[in-house]
């Protein structure tokens, strides 16, 4: 009896600790290699936090329904908080190509059609 409980605790044990790093290490590991890829997601917002330099820390705001984004300034030795800038992003989601280098989408559009 003993022997099954034992068996069973270390299932569990081995079950949560499987189950622990793809749920969370998984997070913990990408936010350090991609200091935005700490994204906080809730029904209505997305926030985005990276650290700019020793002095500051940056937070995007993004509404997706309304297609808005926001960048703060919090100076990390006083917590103070700065708006920077206010953006809605409609129209720029719009565009198929700006400001890129290499080939634009329909110049690759034009060689991958059958001829």
């Amino acid at each position: 009896m003993r022997i099954a409980v034992l068996g069973a605790l270390v299932g569990a044990g081995l079950v949560i600790a499987a189950m622990g790093p793809a749920r969370y290490g998984g997070e913990a590991l990408a936010q350090r290699a991609d200091p935005y890829a700490s994204a906080t997601r809730t029904a209505e917002l997305v926030a985005l936090s990276a650290t700019v330099g020793d002095k500051y820390q940056q937070i995007t705001v993004i509404d997706p329904k309304l297609r808005v984004m926001s960048v703060y300034r919090v100076d990390l030795a006083s917590g103070s908080v700065e708006l920077r800038c206010v953006r809605n992003i409609h129209w720029d989601l719009q565009m198929d190509y700006y400001n890129g280098n290499g080939l634009s989408p329909q110049e690759i559009r034009l060689m991958l059609e059958p001829r």
